[in-house]
């Protein structure tokens, strides 16, 4: 009975073995010359667009065939034009990804990217994940001449604060720090990408941003090691490593409701960066892309370019991400009725 159920799962190894390298093969043959474009829906210069530049670098290495990467922006709306490209218009042949903002996992139950959800031409709980490369929450940041020494300040003084789009993390963070702990920052929106704001910082036009830290430490690394910045308040579920000092907008908050509200909203930024291809793209080479991906996070030659970029590599899968997009869907209605609340009457 052992030997024939050793037999058994020897059999099964092999024709695991056997598809395995099929699969391999017929990615080989279909990505050999091949170009995959990763469409970032973000302003160049960014995060979002040097995470997605950094993995272009070398995921390629790791896709069998060895197809070149190139990356293109179609910034604007939180990344709403670029996710309708990506499932509507682009090939859905597994030679396009999109690198989209995070908030693109609380579409459905938050209609985030546009009123009542009618530009949406998708569905989140379809999309086909690859993974991110980082889990980072945002961090409030303010210029070193802003009136706000630390986050009690943010309840005294009123603070510009630079963002691009209604539905963006630079938006909602603000507006959900003012509407559950009380804080009284401004938000100054329509600026195109995060080099704007940087600009509008320096300037004097704004007191300072929400963004994901590696916007500070990628692309102004100067202001944090000179202190030109100051972090006032990170929006994760705990707090960074990085920041051991700085209180989470959940450490915040006064009572039960609003810290598990606030975790709701913090969710997402387990995919801080969210790589993701079309529904329809064939499962085979979503598969493919999902263990390239996989792969290159393990990259040395990558590892060391995020490390010169400040990026704590930290990755979160694409099962994982699929994963994340059904605990949000089974969150508490009253939680997520009140977040849309808020999200809502910022967007009247």
């Amino acid at each position: 009975m052992f030997q024939q159920g050793t037999i058994k799962l020897a059999a099964a190894l092999v024709v695991c073995a056997i598809a395995g390298a099929a699969q391999a093969q017929g990615a080989a043959e279909f990505y050999k010359g091949k170009t995959i474009t990763i469409t970032v829906g973000a302003a160049a210069g960014g995060a979002y667009d040097l995470v997605s530049r950094a993995v272009a670098n070398h995921m390629g290495r790791h896709i069998p065939g060895n197809p070149q990467f190139v990356v293109s922006n179609l910034p604007g709306a939180s990344s709403l034009p670029m996710m309708n490209q990506l499932t509507n218009t682009a090939k859905k042949d597994g030679t396009v990804i999109g690198m989209s903002n995070s908030n693109i996992a609380l579409e459905r139950p938050l209609k985030m990217l546009s009123k009542g959800g009618g530009h949406v031409g998708f569905d989140v709980r379809r999309l086909q994940w690859i993974g991110s490369p980082v889990q980072q929450p945002h961090v409030l940041w303010v210029w070193h001449t802003a009136p706000a020494q630390n986050a009690e300040d943010l309840k005294t003084n009123v603070l510009l604060i630079g963002a691009t789009a209604a539905g963006g993390d630079n938006t909602m963070v603000p507006v959900l720090m003012n509407s559950v702990l009380g804080t009284k920052m401004k938000v100054i929106s329509g600026y195109e990408g995060q080099n704007d704001i940087f600009i509008a910082a320096e300037r004097g036009e704004i007191h300072g941003n929400s963004a994901v830290l590696p916007n500070l430490t990628s692309a102004k690394p100067d202001w944090v090691r000179d202190k030109k910045v100051r972090i006032l308040v990170q929006f994760g579920a705990k707090r960074l490593a990085a920041l051991p000092d700085v209180p989470t907008a959940v450490e915040l908050a006064k009572n039960t409701e609003d810290r598990e509200m606030l975790r709701f909203y913090a969710l997402k930024f387990s995919m801080a960066y969210p790589f993701v291809v079309a529904p329809d793209v064939p499962a085979d080479r979503v598969a493919t892309l999902r263990k390239g991906f996989d792969e290159t996070m393990t990259d040395p030659q990558f590892l060391a370019e995020a490390k010169r970029l400040g990026l704590d590599i930290d990755p979160f899968s694409g099962m994982q991400m699929a994963q994340l997009i059904e605990e949000i869907e089974r969150a508490p209605k009253a939680i997520v009725e009140r977040v849309a609340d808020i999200i809502n009457s910022e967007k009247k």
